[in-house]
């Protein structure tokens, strides 16, 4: 390697300091508090209380027994997994004819139907809560996991056909007249030819979603009476008003709601970055 190359490397590595810097520092502020959580959900009270931020004495697994055992969590997981598919499944089902029809095949009143939906979608949940209080329950989905999906699939599905139209946007009209002059219709176009290219924003709505309903606690609180059919956040909560004073056991029921959310995403942390990206390029 030439040695001016060497230097203009060199030079460059020293630029970039500061951005390494920023980064570094980020990402302490957002992992060191996961990391003082997983430390105190493996220590003893005494241990907290000698060492609160740094690494457990003796590593207390027991603690996630005791706290998965007596919170109840075997059925709130269940619970909360059933709504999060349930409502992601319905939102995709929903939301991507509807955004494929506002961003392709421009039906009449498009503009004022998409000025509705943002509307919609930044008005706040609480104006919402008393008539759908009462109406959940004229309808008897109130205390039910299938009623508390539809409101939840009401309540993202704004967002999600704001993302996904981004997307559509910027896929190749030539791909469908292609597939149109082949003799296709308009639903076989979307399903054979603008689901497959469009797959990372119809991913990256799901996992949104999926995150939003898991950690949902309002509505959750408020339509949900029967402990049966708790979610994994009211459950936490009650958990950690019961244990209030037991740090070790609060954590490692903390620990266990935040793990699924962790996994999922840095599991499909580029899918997810890519959806988001290039639909906000595109669109």
């Amino acid at each position: 390697m030439r040695p001016e190359t060497l230097g203009r490397r060199r030079k460059n590595r020293w630029q970039l300091a500061p951005n390494y810097a920023v980064l570094v520092l980020l990402t302490v502020t957002a992992l060191g508090p996961v990391l003082v959580l997983a430390f105190n959900s493996l220590k003893s009270e005494a241990d907290i209380g000698r060492n609160p931020l740094g690494p457990p004495a003796t590593f207390l697994w027991q603690n996630y027994v005791r706290a998965w055992e007596i919170g109840g969590f075997a059925t709130t997981s269940l619970n909360s997994l059933f709504l999060v598919i349930g409502t992601v499944l319905l939102v995709l089902l929903l939301t991507g004819p509807a955004a494929y029809s506002i961003a392709k095949l421009q039906p009449p009143g498009v503009v004022g139907l998409i000025a509705y939906f943002f509307v919609a979608s930044t008005l706040p949940l609480f104006l919402f809560l008393v008539p759908l209080f009462y109406l959940w329950i004229k309808l008897g989905l109130y205390n039910n996991l299938f009623g508390l999906v539809l409101l939840y699939t009401a309540f993202n599905s704004p967002f999600a056909i704001f993302l996904l139209r981004s997307y559509l946007i910027g896929l190749p009209k030539s791909l469908e007249d292609a597939a149109q002059v082949d003799g296709a219709n308009d639903f076989q176009v979307f399903t054979r030819v603008i689901v497959p290219l469009a797959w990372p924003a119809f991913l990256t709505v799901g996992l949104v979603v999926a995150l939003n309903v898991w950690n949902e606690y309002l509505l959750a609180t408020v339509f949900l009476s029967d402990q049966e059919k708790f979610t994994v956040v009211t459950s936490y909560q009650n958990f950690s008003t019961r244990f209030s004073q037991d740090w070790s056991l609060t954590s490692a029921a903390a620990m266990m709601m935040v793990l699924p959310i962790l996994a999922t995403f840095f599991a499909l942390q580029r899918q997810f970055i890519e959806g988001l990206t290039q639909g906000s390029v595109k669109g």
